[in-house]
């Protein structure tokens, strides 16, 4: 599945999933895309003066649309248990992608902004974050399936992490502070989402959340630093105490979750004309990047006509226009070499892997 979050490949034949749930789930992988490019585009106006509507905007979105991906992700995750086929994948797909990504970008910016340029391989450049904790989260599946309270005991490696400066490389601070929405992923099953989606008073819950969230998001725009909706410092860093930031932390979390269900609760379950751009998302995810940064560094955010509300409303239309564009076939097919590289030449065959397998069992 070529997408932000591909599923695992079980060995054993899965049932087929019935086209609504198909639907469902590419429509939300979509709708988040979309939400992430918002964002991104979003980011440079938020702090210049007479921008609160784009920044509470701005923190609402923060606050569940990654959440949002990293449980859905966890769903499909659900699976994998570090299987010959399945390690393959998750290097070619994950792994690799996010090494190939992370040097282009790198140089790119460098590019744009005229300035030199130092690879750090397990240092995640910007978007990059997302492809090397997956990869770390993935692997750590099994582990999560075999403990008793697995959501529970990942809350608590959250809180833990937070007393900590863990540091940049391999993005681990958001690795750990977002993993109970991973592991609450892999513990759900389809019939909870079933039941978001399907229940009449939720979805009108799921409004009234929205609300009260823009609401709330509007009210803080101008005193909350929205580095507290990235989930990348712990305390230390942050320049609080422990205390307040279990406080704080605690509250962005519970907030996360409860928008990542509102959300998941509003998205269509049916097909509709956009539902298959929902196989593109991992393109656009990581080319959109590009195309902000050369944005920026053109000066593009420094018009007037785009700090005002008029130029709000035209940036977010040509924002959903471009996640459209980038989900696009002909743009997969473009990127597929760098966003799902074949490494058959890296691996040994899959009958002599398992044949060796068995050998070694016997």
């Amino acid at each position: 599945m070529s997408q932000l979050a591909p599923p695992v490949q079980s060995s054993a034949p899965a049932p087929a999933a019935p086209p609504e749930r198909a639907a469902y789930f590419d429509n939300a992988k979509l709708l988040a895309v979309v939400l992430v490019v918002c964002g991104h585009f979003w980011e440079p106006l938020i702090d210049q003066p007479g921008q609160r509507v784009a920044k509470a905007l701005y923190l609402l979105v923060y606050a569940f649309h990654m959440p949002a991906f990293i449980l859905i992700s966890g769903f499909f995750s659900r699976s994998f248990t570090a299987q010959p086929r399945q390690m393959r994948r998750l290097v070619s797909g994950v792994l690799v992608p996010f090494l190939i990504w992370g040097i282009l970008l790198a140089y790119f910016t460098g590019a744009v902004n005229d300035k030199s340029v130092s690879i750090q391989p397990l240092t995640p450049v910007w978007v990059t974050w997302f492809l090397i904790a997956l990869f770390l989260w993935r692997l750590s599946v099994p582990l999560w399936r075999n403990l008793r309270a697995p959501v529970t005991v990942a809350t608590l490696v959250f809180l833990a992490a937070g007393a900590f400066s863990l540091g940049a490389q391999l993005s681990v601070t958001r690795v750990l502070q977002f993993l109970p929405y991973f592991v609450l992923g892999l513990t759900l099953d389809p019939r909870h989402l079933a039941w978001l989606r399907e229940t009449r008073w939720v979805k009108g819950a799921a409004v009234a959340v929205f609300v009260v969230a823009g609401a709330a998001a509007y009210k803080v725009a101008p005193d909350l630093e929205a580095v507290w909706l990235y989930r990348s410092k712990g305390a230390p860093e942050l320049h609080v105490g422990y205390a307040q930031w279990l406080l704080e932390a605690g509250v962005v979390f519970v907030a996360g979750l409860v928008l990542t269900a509102a959300f998941l609760a509003l998205v269509p379950a049916r097909r509709a004309w956009f539902t298959s751009l929902g196989a593109g998302t991992m393109g656009a995810f990581l080319l959109h990047a590009f195309i902000r940064q050369g944005a920026f560094a053109a000066g593009f955010f420094d018009h007037p006509f785009v700090r005002g509300l008029p130029g709000l409303a035209a940036l977010t239309v040509l924002c959903v226009a471009l996640s459209l564009l980038l989900c696009t076939r002909p743009v997969q097919f473009l990127l597929r070499p760098l966003v799902e590289p074949r490494l058959n030449w890296l691996f040994h065959p899959e009958e002599s892997t398992r044949v060796t397998g068995s050998h070694r069992r016997k």
